[in-house]
């Protein structure tokens, strides 16, 4: 590893060497390729490709689970550190430069870019099972009762909250800041590599590997979402409105979506910001809604309750290992999924940061975003509670499966068609803005500079919403895949952000004596 005085030296002569090309090839090639291969295979052996996956991801879950656990655990405790000492006063991008928008867009844009269609998907259907089935930690409680009640929203807390908001971009968003905007490196995850590597990360197979997997993971995290949104809607047209649930009806769905995160892509950070803007106000007006018409004594009160368990067995939950098969499903899942999409997020959060002191980035991704988070799974996940413990399967009724629950709570909501159109509408906004984000993302990674050509962006974004469309005319299976193979690609990936630990660190040091804070 490079000490702090060989790397700045070779940070000094960086200016030296050769830019990058305007796109990448190899690595469009390698990405792009990959998807392409893998649609082909699912559509001629979905049943062989599953198998493989499932293989792969149990092999990843039982090597790297524990391992993940840890390193999510050190994230969220080192980006603390960080923000309250002194170096939670350096500014990144420039001591000079000052952010180019309010606080409040920023923290909006960032937290509908990152909670996607899972805020809105599973704030009501994870707290409901766990309500359902208890957590093996807590396998003593009756289900159905208050007590797993509180059991279950602490639980979705752990999953949702502090741990996996600190890995999606609070130390990496240090190490790519300071390396891009003070140092002329590429935005792009093989930069996180450099302080190890020197150039070797810039230029050879090391970077490649870099970027690919983190490409590949946030592409096959984000085709899922989109996929999952066509069969969701169409499920709850069906349901409510009687509205047939066929391929056409969920192609539909998810040739608009494609369309409208695609148009806010090629528009730039000002769509996205606009496509934020109408999420997280239609978010804001909804939660209004339930608190004051759902059950609010169990909402209001069932926060601070399940708030403080989450605290208190924090450590236990976090690090819990006496079940493989749940831990599978639930936390390391969770783990793999944040982990992958972790590199892309930290450099859109880069790209939108400029101008933030530390102490901003990290108190909005790991404090102040995981609890707006927890409050929204409490407001959704813990209405459908509150009906239930009033009259016992009133919202299971629906059915048991994610989409069947959400429903299930919001039929049984003053003006439950309203709020069910709504709802839908918000799964899709969210879908978008998590689209348009990270299609961006995507062709900036394997740019030459920050702002990547429309072409570049079109191809990612269409291709997506493409990629979901051939996904589902063989049924839910193929999404499902892809969507278990960011957990695969997490294993490299882990490995990519693990210097960040000490990297971060030392950056923000060095940072904080150059600003003289």
């Amino acid at each position: 590893m490079k000490t702090s005085d060989t790397l700045q030296a070779d940070l000094q002569t960086l200016e030296l060497s050769p830019p990058r090309k305007d796109i990448d090839w190899p690595l469009f090639l390698i990405s792009g390729g990959f998807l392409a291969v893998f649609l082909i295979a699912a559509l001629v052996d979905i049943d062989g490709v599953s198998s493989l996956v499932n293989t792969l991801f149990a092999w990843s879950t039982r090597f790297f689970g524990f391992y993940w656990q840890i390193l999510m655990l050190a994230t969220f405790a080192v980006s603390l550190i960080i923000c309250f000492s002194k170096c939670g006063r350096v500014r990144l991008g420039g001591v000079e430069q000052r952010p180019d928008t309010s606080t409040f867009n920023w923290i909006a844009v960032i937290m509908c870019a990152l909670l996607a269609g899972g805020g809105a998907f599973w704030a009501a259907a994870e707290p409901m099972m766990h309500f359902a089935s208890p957590p093996p930690l807590f396998a003593g409680v009756q289900a159905h009762t208050e007590a797993a009640a509180h059991i279950a929203l602490a639980q979705s807390f752990i999953h949702w909250g502090f741990l996996a908001w600190a890995v999606l971009g609070s130390l990496l968003a240090i190490v790519l800041m300071h390396l891009h905007y003070d140092k002329g490196l590429p935005l792009a995850p093989r930069t996180l590599l450099y302080p190890l590597f020197g150039e070797r990360a810039l230029k050879g197979p090391i970077g490649t590997l870099a970027d690919a997997t983190s490409i590949i993971a946030v592409v096959a995290g984000t085709i899922g979402p989109i996929g999952f949104l066509g069969l969701q809607i169409s499920s709850a047209l069906h349901s409510v409105w009687g509205i047939p649930n066929d391929l056409m009806v969920q192609s539909i769905t998810i040739v608009l979506v494609t369309v409208m995160y695609t148009v806010s892509c090629l528009v730039g950070l000002e769509g996205i910001r606009f496509v934020s803007g109408i999420n997280v106000w239609l978010m804001i007006g909804l939660a209004v809604f339930m608190v004051l018409l759902g059950p609010t004594a169990f909402i209001l009160g069932g926060f601070p309750t399940a708030f403080a368990l989450h605290i208190e067995q924090f450590i236990p939950m976090t690090l819990f290992r006496a079940d493989p098969k749940w831990l599978d499903w639930w936390t390391v899942f969770y783990w793999g999924w944040f982990i992958g999409y972790a590199p892309m997020v930290a450099l859109y959060v880069a790209k939108i940061s400029r101008g933030r002191t530390i102490r901003e980035v990290i108190m909005t991704l790991s404090i102040i975003a995981p609890l707006v988070t927890m409050f929204w799974f409490t407001i959704v996940g813990g209405a459908g509670i509150g009906m239930e413990l009033q009259t016992p399967g009133i919202v299971t009724a629906h059915g048991t499966q994610p989409e069947d629950l959400l429903l299930g709570v919001t039929q049984n909501l003053p003006w439950g068609g309203l709020i069910s159109a709504l709802f839908l509408f918000l799964s899709f906004i969210s879908v978008a803005t998590n689209g348009d984000a990270m299609a961006f993302t995507v062709a900036m990674a394997m740019s030459s500079n920050d702002k990547p050509k429309h072409w570049l962006r079109a191809f990612w974004a269409i291709g997506m919403g493409l990629a979901a469309v051939v996904l589902i005319t063989i049924g839910s299976g193929g999404v499902t895949a892809l969507q278990s193979f960011i957990v695969i690609t997490a294993v490299p990936v882990s490995l990519l952000i693990l210097p960040s630990l000490w990297d971060a660190w030392r950056i923000a040091r060095q940072m904080a004596r150059e600003q003289a804070v």
